[in-house]
């Protein structure tokens, strides 16, 4: 029988492979502004359907062992982590520091939301 993966490790790498799809869905096409409004909307509603066939296993997983909020928290540190690396990789847009300053500040939220007070 193969070892099961921890409960946490299952649903972040849902979460995070629900993000790359929808970042792609909302984002990717910005590269193509020739292409017509409704073949973009189909095209990101395509990529969205794959989106929450993970983001939607992820939360039911993982919740319990993380609470809602938790989840929540998760998802957005993982989809502006995933969106930082997408618009410097595919979009070819610069990081600026007011950039890392605002995703610096989330995590530390983050650390509020999942510290035991």
């Amino acid at each position: 029988m193969a070892p099961q993966l921890p409960v946490p490790l299952i649903s972040i790498a849902l979460l995070l492979c629900s993000n790359i799809f929808m970042t792609a869905a909302w984002y990717g096409h910005l590269k193509f502004p020739g292409a017509t409004l409704w073949r973009v909307v189909l095209i990101s509603w395509g990529l969205a359907f794959f989106e929450y066939c993970l983001q939607v296993p992820a939360n039911r997983y993982g919740y319990g062992y993380f609470n809602a909020a938790e989840l929540k928290t998760i998802q957005e540190v993982l989809s502006l982590t995933v969106f930082m690396v997408f618009s410097v990789l595919y979009l070819g847009e610069p990081l600026q520091w007011n950039h890392v300053l605002g995703f610096a500040l989330i995590v530390l939220a983050a650390f509020v939301i999942f510290h035991k007070w």
